[in-house]
């Protein structure tokens, strides 16, 4: 078996069911107290409940950008510059993915009309990626359908203060990664 998954993270050695990797703690030893899982379980099963989530997210997001003639790649683009024009690698940034993945995006919503390169006055060979007026129509006739979904699953979750606290943690653990990582996309990634 290949020490990588599809996705290119670790595989989890875990059976089914989210057993053990090892019996050690982080630092090396037993297990934690009262049968806390080891560090490397913990982090195994979060990377893989992230690509799990993360599918299921572009699923979503694919079903509902359907209808505007939008890919999920492309809501993500347009829907990052709809406050204000951003250059490539600040989406690229805020998105966690890399500037190439991006740049094919924004190329392809400027070739269909949705978006367009404007000067950029703080770096002028780093143009600026703005919606047009159809592209504001495409991400309106998302904007529904996103609406709806967006209430269901906060229901599902059993409230607005869930919600939150499930966002807040996502966040959090982003940060940490930051941190450990440098915030930098990994090659390939994206």
């Amino acid at each position: 078996m290949d020490d990588a998954s599809p996705n290119g993270g670790p595989v989890n050695d875990a059976p089914p069911g989210g057993g053990p990797v090892d019996d050690a703690s982080p630092d090396g030893g037993p297990a934690g107290a009262a049968g806390a899982p080891p560090a490397a379980e913990l982090l195994s099963r979060t990377a893989l409940g992230t690509f799990r989530l993360n599918g299921q997210f572009l699923a979503v997001a694919e079903e509902l950008a359907r209808p505007a003639g939008l890919t999920a790649a492309r809501w993500q683009v347009l829907g990052a510059v709809l406050r204000e024009p951003l250059p490539v690698a600040g989406i690229a940034r805020a998105m966690g993915i890399t500037r190439q993945s991006v740049q094919r995006v924004a190329d392809l919503l400027v070739a269909a009309g949705l978006a367009e390169y404007r000067p950029n006055p703080a770096h002028r060979r780093a143009k600026l990626l703005a919606p047009t007026d159809a592209g504001r129509a495409a991400i309106a006739r998302i904007t529904p359908g996103h609406r709806e979904f967006a209430e269901r699953l906060r229901e599902a979750l059993g409230g607005a203060a869930r919600f939150e606290q499930v966002m807040t943690d996502l966040e959090r653990l982003s940060r940490a990664l930051d941190t450990l990582t440098g915030g930098r996309p990994e090659q390939g990634r994206g």
